[in-house]
């Protein structure tokens, strides 16, 4: 699991996200995002998201989130992001949801 520490997800520390997660990416095959401390997301922080999903999906493996904030949350389903990857309201069910 990936525990985001940042309040945000934007364009400004895009970069700092990708350099920290490539590595988990790299050793791991399925993942959860927990987004509880983050209260903002941009367009660059949903690209980011995405990317993951996409590099891990192509290996075969997933991507889940879990604490996802309102605010998130809002944006995720205004963009759709939801319905590419999954969200679960805590870490126990994002990590069962792996074993079915």
């Amino acid at each position: 699991m990936v525990v985001l520490h940042t309040e945000e997800l934007n364009a400004g520390n895009a970069k700092w996200f990708k350099t920290q997660i490539t590595p988990v990416l790299e050793k791991h095959s399925c993942v959860i995002l927990d987004l509880n401390e983050v209260r903002f997301v941009d367009s660059s922080g949903c690209g980011i998201i995405l990317s993951c999903f996409r590099q891990l999906h192509s290996n075969n493996g997933d991507l889940k989130m879990t604490g996802v904030q309102k605010p998130v949350q809002t944006l995720f389903e205004l963009v759709r992001l939801h319905r590419i990857i999954e969200i679960f309201p805590d870490k126990a069910s994002a990590i069962q949801s792996f074993s079915r």
